[in-house]
C-alpha cells in the first residue's frame, strides 16, 4: 500500500511561530506585510480529501475566471499548513489571507479576534463528512480500553477539530468533567504521516483520528479497524472543516473576496456532479499514488454531503464553552459566519 506525495512545504504550528520568531522568511508567500490592494490572495490548506474543491478550484483557475468577471486580475498563492494553530498563526500574523482548518481551531481564533479589528467569520465549509477514530491494538474496541501505552494522533493535539470529538468522546464515555481524560494519550502528526505510521505498526501511534481518504485507505489494511464515526459523536452529519477569513480583510478587498467566494461555491457544486474527474484532478495536485478510482470512490460515500453551509457547528461551539475552551458562546451559527451563507438552513 503507497502513501501520497505531498509538498514539501508543509509546516506545523511549532516550526512556523519558531521560524517567525527568529525572524526567518520562510518565502515570499509566508513574509507578513501589510494590508495589500486588490487582486493578491494567499490561500492556506491542509490534508485530504475533504479540500478537493481548492484543488479543483486551483486546477481549473476558478479564482482568476471569477476575478476577470469582476474586472481584476488575481495572483494567488498556495500555502501547505499542518494543523489549526499553524493556521490560526498565519492569518492572525499577515502571512495568509483565506484559512481552512477544523471547526476546533476556527472557533479559537473567532472567539479570541471577536469584536475586535482581526475579527474572523467562516467563508465556507467543505462539506460533511466523517471522521474515523482507527486503531491497530486488536485489544481497543471502544475508548475505554485506550491505556497509556497508547497514543492517538490528530493534527494538533488538543485543540485540532480531531481532538475535540475525542473530547465529545471522552466526556459521552466517562462522564461530565472527564472530556479531557484521553488528552494524555494525544499526540500531533499530519495524516499522511500518522496513516502511515498505524499501517506500520511497531510505533508508540497506535491509533489515529482520521479524515479521507487517509481512514480509508488505513481501514484497507487487516490490522487497522474502526473504533468510532464522529457522527456516532455528534448525533448526525457536521462540517468538521471550515475556510475563513478576516473580516477587515473582505471589507478592504471586496471584489478578491468575491472573487474566491463565488469560485468555491462553484467548485464544491462541480465536485458534487463530477466525481471522477475531480478525483483524477486531486491525484494530479497532490501527486499522489493513490488510485483515481479509490478517491471517486471516496468522493462518492454517501455519508459526504458537499455544501458550503456549516452544520453541527453549534454543537462544537456549545462543547468548547462548556470546557472553558472558548470563552464567547454564540446562540447561532450565523454568529461567526458571513452573511452570503445566512440565507441557507445550517446549524
Amino acid at each position: 500500500m503507497t502513501t501520497p506525495k505531498f509538498s514539501r512545504r508543509t509546516f506545523s504550528r511549532r516550526s512556523f511561530t519558531r521560524l517567525a520568531a527568529a525572524g526567518v522568511v520562510l518565502s515570499a508567500a509566508f513574509a507578513a506585510v501589510p494590508a495589500r490592494a486588490e487582486g493578491v490572495l494567499r490561500i492556506a490548506q491542509q490534508f485530504g480529501t475533504l479540500y478537493t474543491p481548492f484543488h479543483v478550484l486551483r486546477e481549473k483557475g476558478l479564482i482568476e475566471k471569477h476575478g476577470k468577471e469582476l474586472g481584476i486580475d488575481i495572483k494567488v498563492e498556495w500555502i501547505r499548513l499542518s494543523g489549526g494553530g499553524a493556521v490560526n498563526d498565519a492569518l492572525l500574523s499577515g502571512s495568509i489571507d483565506i484559512a481552512s482548518a477544523g471547526i476546533g481551531p476556527f472557533l479559537t481564533i473567532w472567539d479570541k479576534t471577536r469584536g475586535t479589528a482581526q475579527e474572523v467569520k467562516i467563508v465556507g465549509a467543505f462539506g460533511a463528512q466523517p471522521n474515523f477514530l482507527l486503531t491497530n491494538n486488536p485489544n481497543v474496541k471502544t475508548i475505554k480500553d485506550f491505556t497509556d501505552k497508547d497514543k492517538i494522533a490528530t493534527p494538533a493535539a488538543g485543540v485540532s477539530v480531531q481532538a475535540r470529538i475525542l473530547q465529545m468522546a471522552a466526556e459521552q464515555a466517562f462522564g461530565p468533567g472527564n472530556a479531557k481524560k484521553l488528552d494524555p494519550l494525544m499526540v500531533t502528526l499530519p495524516h499522511p504521516d500518522a496513516t502511515a505510521a498505524l499501517i506500520a505498526g511497531g510505533t508508540e501511534i497506535t491509533s489515529h483520528l482520521s479524515n479521507p481518504p487517509f481512514q480509508n485507505q488505513a481501514l484497507k489494511d487487516t490490522k487497522v479497524h474502526k473504533v468510532f464515526s464522529s457522527y456516532d459523536i455528534l448525533g448526525g452529519p457536521a462540517t468538521p472543516t471550515v475556510a475563513y477569513t478576516t473580516v477587515k480583510f473582505r471589507q478592504e478587498n471586496p471584489k478578491t473576496y468575491k472573487a474566491f467566494q463565488d469560485a468555491f461555491a462553484e467548485a464544491t457544486k462541480w465536485v458534487d456532479e463530477n466525481k471522477k474527474e475531480a478525483a483524477e484532478i486531486y491525484v494530479k495536485v497532490e501527486q499522489s499514488k493513490l488510485d483515481p478510482a479509490f478517491i471517486a470512490e471516496v468522493l462518492s460515500d454517501p455519508e459526504v454531503t458537499y455544501t458550503l453551509v456549516p452544520l453541527g457547528t453549534i454543537k462544537f461551539a456549545d462543547f468548547m464553552n462548556r470546557i472553558g475552551a472558548i470563552k464567547n458562546k454564540p446562540t447561532s451559527w450565523k454568529e461567526f459566519t458571513f452573511e452570503e451563507l445566512h440565507s441557507a438552513s445550517g446549524s
